[in-house]
């Protein structure tokens, strides 16, 4: 039977209850946030913002996101990681409660900030909000270093799942041309309650996650509240550089492909949301493939190639003619930038030291959230004056060169003392100051 192939496939026997409970959460939490992504630069433009009032609104989200990730990344390292896995879904929730019943724009601005709210594609699954660091060192914490990479492929899996299924929700929003501010309200009302819905559920499902006690750190020694990943810096510092230009090109067209189709191809949020659906359908076996990619030809390597290469469809995408050719070249780069997800997650959590596993993936996106917030601002500075090309192909500068990066700093100047969660042999270290090892997952 397929469907039970499929099953076995998601949950295979190592898989414990955590990991099944994050699965459900990501489908959950990725719906909602894919319906969001969806719509609401769309209805923000409807009830008369501009494209740099629309930029500045993702600023705030981004910059306010940033600040979120890295308290959370830094406190669950002392606290855990269940507590936010549970708070923060219901900001969400309460920022999709906002949209769908008022316009006030200091209120919607706020409301955004706050619940991450609108950030991403609608085809883009992979982020669920601040609390990601969290989630993704529970889920290390939980995996021994042969199955991390599966488990984060099983994620990024049911996130596109989710996105899926958001993409085609977004039908729920009826629009007619020349809407006023009032019947915008009126039409976009369903999908923003089911984002809020939806994170709500997210939440009272993360209760059932199983945290062991984090009463002190190596050696029994007490946790500070606060504390800076030492051990991992060998890693951070290049993270940063990585994420900085990564954050700088996603940030140029990530918040607004739903806007750039419905002005470059005149579509409506339904038709938007159907390619969406269609992006994610296709894509939803790569990041099941992660791991056999990975063990072909080396993480660092399918890394960088899948970022290389997402980085120039990004230039035929853009010049497409037509709404479904410009959907194809966005298929095509999805499936590949779903194989790196996974892959990436994975990689930063081997990296870190496992007492600053949040830590390390909260402030390694650190820079990428500075970047991206400029990108936005860009963004929508370049649809009003220049074009609206223009974004996507200085997008693809930087992430070409954020692929050139990565390669440099991590497989030909691999960190040289970087502590695995598996590895403790002398020679392991070695082998990674020396560029000899390179890390298969």
């Amino acid at each position: 039977m397929p469907v039970r192939r499929i099953w076995r496939a998601l949950l295979p026997p190592w898989a414990d209850r955590n990991l099944r409970v994050i699965l459900a959460t990501r489908v959950g939490m990725s719906v909602g946030r894919a319906v969001a992504a969806t719509v609401t630069a769309l209805y923000l433009a409807a009830i008369g913002f501009s494209a740099v009032e629309i930029g500045t609104l993702f600023v705030g989200v981004t910059v306010v996101s940033a600040l979120m990730s890295t308290v959370i990344g830094l406190l669950a390292d002392r606290f855990g990681r269940k507590p936010f896995l549970v708070a923060v879904p219901l900001l969400t929730a309460g920022a999709g409660a906002v949209y769908a019943e008022s316009r006030a724009t200091a209120l919607l601005f706020v409301a955004a900030a706050l619940g991450s709210f609108g950030r991403g594609s609608g085809a883009g699954a992979g982020n669920v909000g601040p609390y990601q660091p969290a989630e993704s060192a529970l889920v290390a914490d939980s995996m021994d270093g042969s199955r991390r990479a599966a488990a984060f492929g099983r994620i990024a899996f049911a996130s596109t799942l989710g996105a899926l299924v958001g993409g085609l929700l977004a039908e729920v929003v009826r629009t007619t041309p020349h809407m006023s501010a009032a019947e915008a309200t009126a039409a976009y009302r369903p999908a923003f309650l089911i984002a809020a819905a939806l994170a709500v559920l997210t939440g009272l499902l993360a209760l059932l996650l199983k945290e062991p006690p984090r009463s002190g750190g190596r050696d029994g020694e007490p946790r500070p509240g606060f504390r800076w990943p030492r051990r991992s810096w060998p890693a951070l510092w290049r993270f940063w550089v990585t994420n900085a230009t990564n954050g700088a090109g996603i940030g140029l067209f990530g918040s607004f492909m739903s806007y750039w189709l419905n002005r470059r191809y005149g579509v409506t949020p339904g038709t938007i949301g159907l390619l969406f659906a269609i992006v994610n359908l296709g894509s939803l076996a790569s990041a099941l493939a992660a791991e056999r990619v990975a063990r072909l030809i080396g993480t660092v390597r399918a890394i960088v190639v899948v970022r290389a290469v997402g980085g120039v469809l990004l230039v035929p995408m853009v010049l497409a003619p037509a709404f479904w050719m410009a959907g194809a070249v966005y298929l095509v780069r999805m499936v590949l930038q779903r194989v790196g997800l996974p892959l990436r997650q994975s990689f930063t959590q081997d990296m870190a030291d496992p007492e600053e596993r949040a830590s390390l993936a909260a402030l390694s996106n650190l820079p990428a959230q500075a970047t991206m917030a400029g990108g936005q601002v860009t963004a929508g500075y370049l649809f009003d004056e220049v074009s609206l090309a223009a974004p996507f192909e200085l997008a693809a500068v930087f992430l070409v060169a954020n692929a050139v990066l990565y390669g440099l700093l991590f497989s030909r100047r691999p960190p040289r003392r970087a502590v695995l969660p598996d590895a403790g042999a002398p020679e392991l270290a070695e082998a990674m100051g020396t560029g000899e090892l390179d890390i298969e997952l």
